[in-house]
């Protein structure tokens, strides 16, 4: 089982750091907003989109953001917080290729959150789309893959965990691009797509500071090494 570090203690407190401002700021952008903004009917991206219009073909409906500034700087300060902290914590998933797969696609989710920042969506759709796709997608599977992990790692420990959320997550992508909505509003689908890997990162930042116990005993002269 892999120790918790003093590397990857850093990396899962910049996962919480992350999660907390990016929450922070969304309601704090999202209250300057004059006309109403709702998490069910409203994309993330909304929030920080540059101008003031009608806007998606799809669903069209009017935005205009205040605080897009603010915004698309807690978009990007989220992927690289994730970033920072995937690097530090990379012990955590132990060895072996499906341990670098998950981390590697990690990695993408966090480049993902970098693009929707620095790109919103008013102002390059496709490129936005593309970041959009390296959270929901790409960054997903990489969550799935974390699922199967070696048991003998602290991830590999919180199996069940990281497999509900990656089944929340993988379903609701799903249906978010396929324009399915169950009733939550396909704003409440992209949140629950896209922050998934948010609250995993804060129960696996927990686990890595000892709150939950590991089942699975450690096993002699298998070290694990960073990724």
């Amino acid at each position: 089982m892999a120790p918790r570090t003093s590397a990857a203690k850093i990396g899962a407190a910049l996962w919480i750091t992350a999660a907390v401002q990016f929450l922070v700021v969304q309601l704090v952008v999202e209250a300057g907003w004059r006309t109403p903004y709702s998490w069910a009917a409203n994309n993330i991206s909304d929030l920080g989109n540059v101008h003031c219009q009608t806007w998606d073909v799809s669903r069209p409906r009017y935005v205009c953001s205040p605080l897009h500034a603010a915004m698309n700087a807690s978009f990007v300060a989220h992927g690289v917080l994730l970033l920072a902290g995937t690097l530090l914590a990379g012990v955590c998933w132990g060895r072996g290729p499906v341990s670098v797969s998950a981390r590697v696609l990690m990695v993408v989710n966090a480049t993902g959150w970098v693009i929707v920042g620095l790109v919103p969506a008013d102002v390059d759709e496709n490129l936005h789309v593309l970041g959009a796709l390296f959270i929901m997608g790409l960054g997903n599977i990489g969550l799935v893959c974390t699922g199967f992990v070696r048991r003998d790692s602290l991830f590999g420990g919180q199996r069940r965990t990281t497999l509900g959320f990656a089944a929340a997550a993988v379903v609701a992508a799903v249906m978010f691009f396929g324009q399915l909505d169950p009733g939550t509003g396909l704003g409440g689908l992209e949140r629950i797509a896209a922050f998934a890997l948010d609250g995993w990162a804060l129960v696996m930042a927990l686990a890595v500071f000892g709150v939950f116990r590991r089942p699975v005993p450690e096993v002699p002269g298998k070290p694990e090494t960073p990724f």
